[in-house]
């Protein structure tokens, strides 16, 4: 087995962060207010009123394009959109993965993490992706999905303070892919999360999904998160 513990290309770097568009010219009000004037007196009323019913349906259609273009040009690596009820997707073009994750659940900025999505009200429940550099092409050569799960779970998913225990460990292979899942409880002196992770391997990169919730709602959110961890795939990019 590869040790994760002595990789140069997994552990460092995590250990270290640990866990215009242009407007249209104005034109003239003057020049604006002229054409006008000119179009009623040369034109009939009925002509007017299609003409007017025209532009009322322009103005609607580009109000309702505007904010999914705007959307689309602001996430051109990573699009979220509505996708299974109760949930949204991330679709990462850049690093060549995707996810789904519960609604009311805001986007955060974390140092060290690709993406982070998390409850403003109950903070242990989130999620968070991890993408990495790797010359390694598979995920079973840096060991057995209990041996890569005890290695990240005590060096990166948990700070080294709390208490840990693993509850499954296993392998997955979704359309030809493989993926090592684990759960996981992590003990604070005040808190206990309980939590998902998936890893893989895929375009050079070794891939981190983990989700999780404080353990006194576990029962609650439990399927939800399974949800999420599910979701995780990779694509070649």
């Amino acid at each position: 087995m590869t040790s994760l513990h002595n990789s140069s290309t997994l552990h460092p770097t995590l250990l270290h962060n640990s866990f215009s568009q242009k407007l249209p010219t104005s034109r003239s009000p003057r020049r604006d207010a002229v054409s006008f004037t000119v179009k009623a007196a040369q034109e009939p009323s009925a002509s007017l009123a299609s003409q007017d019913r025209q532009r009322r349906r322009q103005v609607i259609a580009i109000g309702t394009a505007a904010p999914l273009v705007f959307l689309i040009s602001q996430h051109s690596n990573s699009f979220a959109a509505e996708n299974k009820k109760g949930f949204f997707s991330v679709l990462d073009k850049k690093d060549g993965y995707s996810f789904v994750y519960p609604f009311g659940w805001q986007e955060v900025v974390i140092q060290g993490q690709d993406k982070v999505f998390k409850d403003v009200i109950e903070p242990l429940e989130s999620v968070s992706v991890n993408v990495i550099p790797t010359g390694k092409q598979d995920i079973t050569e840096f060991g057995s999905p209990q041996d890569v799960a005890e290695t990240l779970i005590k060096k990166v998913l948990a700070p080294s303070n709390q208490k840990t225990k693993i509850i499954e460990a296993k392998e997955q292979d979704v359309e030809g892919k493989k993926y090592y899942q684990f759960e996981f409880i992590a003990k604070a002196p005040n808190y206990t999360r309980h939590a998902l992770s998936t890893v893989s391997i895929g375009n050079g990169k070794f891939y981190t999904l983990t989700t999780g919730a404080n353990e006194r709602r576990w029962e609650k959110m439990k399927d939800r998160l399974q949800t999420v961890i599910e979701s995780f795939k990779i694509f070649d990019v």
